[in-house]
């Protein structure tokens, strides 16, 4: 039973000791980090609003490229099967 008692007696005083020695000098540095932390998360959601619209425009420009070709082959098939061989 003492020794139960002297382990949480030691246990409260080093959390007592741990806890009350705190450097408000640090909580201010880490308050600028996070006014950092925040512009660079801004930098990084712009930039990928930057890249999921180039990703769409590329997409669009494939899609219009594959059906320009689709079209294309349509002819010539097309003049194939009605005879006009050039």
């Amino acid at each position: 039973m003492k020794k139960s008692i002297l382990v949480l007696a030691t246990a409260f005083t080093l959390s007592a000791f741990f806890t009350s020695c705190r450097d408000t000098a640090k909580e201010a540095e880490d308050t600028e980090m996070s006014d950092d932390m925040e512009d660079d998360m801004d930098d990084v959601g712009d930039d990928l609003e930057e890249a999921a619209d180039d990703t769409g425009d590329a997409i669009e420009n494939a899609a219009n490229e594959t059906g320009d070709a689709v079209d294309n082959a349509a002819n010539e098939v097309g003049e194939e099967l009605d005879g006009d061989d050039n």
